[in-house]
């Protein structure tokens, strides 16, 4: 059996810094980027399919996103102001590699949902 190296507290400084730049794997992120794709929407807009999410949190996300440069905010100097959010072309960079994930979700759908319930019958079973 070969041997292999150890995991070095440092592995993620080379590259990545002392934070890891991702946010796509958060909750809301990568639907946000998805509402966002055909073009800019305002905040109840992006409410609509976002219903399960509250107004704070997708606030926050928002803020998130637009520090990571991902998204932009426009605000218009109307009555009553007007704000939209919009992709970069940094956050469009995101839609292709998204687009494989998703292929892949649907590709080992049925795999993943019975090692899923698998597992759960086996924690249920336990707990017991």
């Amino acid at each position: 059996m070969s041997r292999i190296e150890p995991l070095s507290a440092d592995m993620f400084d080379a590259d990545c810094g002392h934070r890891m730049p991702f946010r796509v794997g958060d909750k809301w992120s990568a639907m946000l980027l998805r509402c966002l794709e055909a073009g800019p929407r305002r905040f109840t807009e992006l409410k609509v399919p976002l219903h399960r999410v509250s107004p704070k949190v997708l606030t926050e996300t928002l803020r998130a996103m637009e520090r990571d440069g991902w998204v932009s905010r426009t605000a218009y100097d109307e009555n009553p102001p007007r704000v939209e959010y919009a992709l970069t072309a940094l956050g469009r960079a995101l839609l292709d590699p998204m687009d494989h994930l998703c292929a892949w979700t649907r590709a080992h759908r049925a795999e993943i949902l019975g090692v899923r319930e698998e597992n759960v019958q086996r924690e249920y079973a336990q707990g017991e």
